[in-house]
């Protein structure tokens, strides 16, 4: 239905927040960029609501993250749509994976994970896969099935991977070097966030994914699943830098009470988030009050800086100082 309401005649992109917690103006500052360049460009956008990560998600965070972006003055096209709502595409393109001998079942816990000798570690969130549970060329693959004791893993090759960024340029990755063969169904028996994401929005028809520079790594995952699986032309990416406490970590509960939340609750107007979002946007030099709509009149893609942004402690003050 959504893929009927804006493929072929719109370009589309997707506000995706994902209710495992609250948005934060780190959040905040990709979703109106995002935004904004769907207004400079004409294209639709999709709000999807990504609550796959089921242990993590936390009850009304979704209807918290809808009241935040419409309290900063986003709005949307089609949505909001939830992926948990219909996992039946997924489930086909993990039997399609599993058909072409691309996915494998894996036992192997975390822990037994970081205690191979071979699996030095990918990235602060992660471990890379060693392959122990990787079938040999003469083993025969089961087919897939959801199950609640094993994950399945893609067999990733061992080769670099080349591809363009409307923001960051051209990137090359090679994801069996970082993290091996990842995981697309979890052990709770659903599908990982990396196949979610490829199936989500080549049946939504989304064209444009603007999103955090931290996900560049996921980015390349991605385009695997999108190489397999031939669900359609790729979209385009826009990888934007991360806003990050003073400490250089990206935002989150050490940092304070940073929540959207917290700001609207002790009477912040929303222009005054808007306006420090401006600021390190390279849409102004200092900190004043914008509307959503001054911001997308003004942004420019090439003034944005290229470097991380710090919340600092000034930065908090000022927007405290104006409450109402």
């Amino acid at each position: 239905m959504i893929a009927e309401q804006v493929q072929g005649r719109y370009r589309l992109t997707r506000l995706a927040p994902s209710p495992t917690g609250a948005l934060h103006p780190g959040n905040a500052r990709t979703f109106l960029i995002n935004w904004a360049l769907a207004k400079q460009n004409g294209w639709r956008i999709l709000l999807r609501i990504e609550d796959l990560d089921t242990p993590r998600v936390k009850a009304g965070a979704d209807v918290l993250a809808i009241e935040d972006l419409r309290w900063l003055g986003l709005d949307w096209d089609v949505g909001p749509v939830y992926q948990k709502a219909d996992l039946g595409p997924c489930e086909q393109a993990l039997k399609t994976l599993g058909e072409r001998g691309l996915i494998y079942p894996c036992k192997c816990t975390r822990r037994q994970i970081r205690k191979a000798l071979s699996a030095p570690h990918g990235d602060e969130h992660e471990t890379r896969y060693p392959g122990t549970c990787r079938p040999g060329n003469s083993e025969t693959v089961p087919p897939y099935r959801a199950t609640l004791d094993r994950a399945w893993r893609l067999i990733v090759p061992d080769e670099q991977l080349v591809f363009e960024d409307a923001v960051r340029g051209r990137q090359s990755r090679n994801v069996q070097r970082q993290v091996g063969d990842f995981v697309v169904a979890t052990k709770l028996g659903l599908p990982a966030y990396q196949l979610a994401v490829v199936v989500d929005d080549a049946r939504q028809g989304v064209t444009d994914i603007v999103r955090g520079d931290d996900l560049l790594d996921s980015t390349a995952r991605q385009l695997w699943l999108y190489r397999f699986l031939e669900p359609g032309e790729r979209p385009c990416y826009w990888h934007l830098p991360l806003v990050v406490g003073e400490d250089g970590r990206r935002l989150a509960k050490r940092h304070g009470d940073t929540r959207l939340a917290r700001f609207r609750e002790a009477g912040v107007r929303a222009e005054r988030i808007v306006g420090l979002l401006a600021r390190w946007s390279g849409v102004t030099q200092t900190r004043h009050e914008l509307t959503t709509g001054e911001f997308a009149e003004r942004f420019r893609l090439d003034r944005l800086p290229p470097e991380q942004v710090v919340f600092t402690q000034k930065d908090r003050e000022w927007l405290m100082d104006g409450r109402r």
